[in-house]
């Protein structure tokens, strides 16, 4: 009696709370009132002289040549120091939440910027319906890695994609790989990658398995996956937001 009035309080609580997964992609993207999304340089307002959002970046994601502002999106944090640094306002935050790249020179903000490359034709149709993701936890923090793991609930639920995130890297066909890969994690990795089957993908998810983050040039860590592993996608962010993933990984199947 007890567990049948249990799943009564259960069912009313459903009922009383009603549909609770985004519509996103057909709807609009539900973003926090503080989100930072792609920055955008506005050329015509840099200072022929200024390297204020260079000094400031505490990773040096960003680059103030003279007329020719740069900004790294796989080391950016982020944090916006650079944006509150500029004296003209020529560079600052968006809400763009689509951030995913096909190749790490995509990632380069520059101005004027050139149009991102475009995967091989057909390259992933095989995994157009469904992705079975295995993720490795490379030396992160843990935040890359909760907002993949909150893919996995009611609200996103990206098992509606034919998206999952599994267990064993026998049974995946692409790994999504957070951290900066310290020198414990290595071999692990590297064994993670040869236990899945080919085909297989690899995702770069994160500052730090892009570039390593605010890790980078540690005597522990490899500075992300690029040296070690053939990345098929780079998905920035510090972290980056469940809908940034969840675009990149729609992107990567055709089906955004």
């Amino acid at each position: 009696m007890t567990c049948e009035i249990t799943m009564l309080k259960d069912i009313a609580e459903r009922c009383r709370q009603g549909h609770r997964t985004l519509a996103y992609p057909k709807g609009e993207a539900v973003l926090p009132e503080r989100f930072r999304g792609l920055p955008e340089i506005e050329r015509s307002k840099c200072p022929p002289d200024c390297r204020a959002c260079s000094a400031a970046c505490p990773v040096k994601a960003c680059a103030g040549n003279p007329g020719s502002p740069t900004l790294d999106l796989g080391a950016c944090l982020f944090c916006g120091d650079c944006a509150a640094a500029c004296p003209t306002g020529a560079l600052r935050f968006t809400r763009e939440h689509r951030l995913a790249a096909w190749s790490r020179e995509d990632l380069v903000l520059r101005t004027p910027q050139p149009p991102p490359a475009l995967p091989a034709a057909g390259k992933y149709r095989l995994f157009h319906r469904s992705l079975k993701l295995r993720q490795v936890s490379a030396g992160g923090c843990n935040a890359c890695e909760a907002d993949i793991n909150v893919l996995s609930t009611i609200v996103f639920d990206m098992g509606r994609f034919g998206l999952q995130v599994v267990a064993s890297p026998r049974h995946a066909d692409a790994l999504i790989v957070t951290g900066p890969v310290s020198e414990n994690m290595r071999e692990a990795l590297l064994k993670t990658y040869a236990a899945t089957p080919a085909p297989k993908l690899v995702i770069a998810c994160g500052a730090c398995a892009i570039n390593g983050g605010p890790f980078r040039d540690h005597a522990e860590v490899h500075n992300g996956i690029g040296d070690l592993l053939p990345v098929d996608l780079y998905i920035p962010g510090c972290p980056p937001h469940p809908l940034t993933i969840l675009d990149g990984l729609l992107r990567l199947l055709g089906r955004a």
